[in-house]
């Protein structure tokens, strides 16, 4: 009977620590105010994560192994980037040399052994161990109090940072579907407008915090107006969760199923969404119609596009896909970038399913962002869709510290284009037969 009343007295107690973690989220993402206890907890783990690294190095120097730098570095291959115009051509033209040929031979050794694209499609490798399990390099066997903090660290986030986490979660989804169901019944107006602008930002902001996010927004006076289209980097689903804790929008994204797709179809209740299949061309023109009209309506809510159509690892900006700067409209450029040290953000959807991406954020120690809301951009005169995608991109680039690749994301699923390979050839034909030519006519 005694031991009874203890196991009791255990789950009540344990309970009311529950009720009050899910009371310390919630008040803030309702009022929209922040108690400095993120920002506290993110100095904490810095903190550590600087002693961790000082352990790190002591200990590699003590043993004499591999610098650090080697232990954990990314692999990559440095090399000077030039263009095939200053390689090949040089000072002279206007004829072939068969020496050109190595040129393309290096240029695919290079591919083969390391590209810059394929690594863009995987995590970020870190400069420094962030003690969590997944990024592990067998460096908690440097010390024995770096083994002790690490243990001590996976305790922290399975045993009490996950359970918090999941409990917000399921609390917030239920309270999503809840509240846009019971929105849902109002008559059209303003009153239902801001009854579904206001509960869909409040569970985002309830989602951030459920994950473990601490978010920074920087000029917030550039936020997206009604009318126009908002376009950002895109890295993982908690791009959509960041920004609509900011701000309300429309989003135009492919359909899902699972739980990312009962979110959708929850949004969906209260607010307009433009949601396709990928592989159907049809829905690509609708789509295009769609924003159109969406957009020459400057009462509703402004449409978030994430122009590169899939996720990258947050190092760098691929191509924008063009039909979002065909429809006309103001763009108000968004760029979104997370900090690695805390915790992977970044979704790799082809090794990962979507529950397994959110276990890894749960049990990470933190998603730390930075969001910049840049100024708005129109398209010049005379300016086509692809040169405006460009300085879009090269624009959030910039800002968010990536670099700018003009390759296409969905390499990550397909091919390279036969259009892209004939772009290749034509300028190399155009270099061999300038101010001359190969024969008796054009190689072109």
């Amino acid at each position: 009977m005694e031991e009874n009343r203890e196991g009791y007295g255990l789950v009540k107690i344990l309970s009311i620590w529950m009720i009050l973690f899910v009371v310390l989220a919630l008040l803030p993402s309702i009022f929209r105010v922040s108690l400095g206890i993120s920002h506290l907890y993110v100095k904490i783990i810095i903190k550590v994560l600087e002693w961790a690294t000082l352990q790190i190095e002591e200990g590699v120097k003590k043993q004499k192994v591999l610098a650090l730098e080697n232990l954990i570095s990314t692999g990559i291959i440095q090399r000077e980037e030039t263009s095939m115009e200053k390689e090949i051509a040089g000072h002279r033209r206007g004829h072939f040399n068969l020496a050109d040929v190595m040129y393309f031979s290096k240029k695919g050794c290079e591919a083969v052994a390391e590209d810059e694209v394929t690594w863009r499609f995987y995590s970020e490798e870190l400069v420094s161990w962030n003690l969590l399990s997944r990024t592990n390099a067998n460096l908690h066997n440097v010390s024995w109090q770096l083994t002790i903090v690490w243990v001590f660290g996976i305790l922290i986030r399975y045993c009490l940072l996950l359970p918090f986490r999941v409990c917000l979660t399921v609390f917030s989804i239920l309270l999503l579907v809840f509240a846009t169901t019971v929105v849902r019944q109002f008559p059209n107006g303003r009153v239902k407008c801001w009854l579904s602008n206001q509960v869909q930002m409040m569970c985002a902001a309830l989602g951030v915090r459920s994950l473990g996010g601490l978010v920074h927004f920087h000029n917030r006076e550039n936020r997206p107006r009604g009318g126009g289209i908002c376009v950002a980097n895109h890295t993982s689903p908690l791009d959509v969760l960041i920004l609509a804790s900011d701000g309300c929008y429309s989003l135009v994204s492919q359909t899902h199923g699972g739980l990312l797709g009962l979110v959708l179809r929850s949004c969906m209740q209260t607010t307009q969404h433009v949601l396709f299949e990928r592989s159907e061309l049809k829905d690509r023109h609708l789509v295009r119609k769609k924003i159109r009209e969406h957009i020459a309506d400057k009462a509703k809510l402004p449409v978030l596009i994430f122009p590169e159509g899939t996720c990258i690892n947050n190092t760098s900006v691929m191509m924008f896909k063009k039909g979002s700067f065909e429809v006309g409209g103001t763009i108000y450029p968004v760029a979104i970038k997370y900090d690695p040290c805390f915790g992977d953000a970044f979704w790799n959807s082809t090794k990962h399913s979507f529950v397994t991406f959110v276990f890894n954020v749960m049990t990470s120690w933190a998603i730390v962002c930075n969001v910049w809301y840049l100024p708005p951009m129109v398209k010049e005169e005379g300016e086509d869709a692809v040169h405006f995608a460009n300085r879009v991109k090269a624009v959030i680039a910039a800002r968010g510290g990536m670099s700018v690749l003009p390759w296409d994301g969905g390499l990550k699923r397909k091919k390279v284009k036969e259009s892209f390979k004939e772009e290749q050839q034509k300028k190399y034909c155009q270099i061999v037969t300038e101010n001359g030519s190969i024969g008796n006519g054009s190689v072109c």
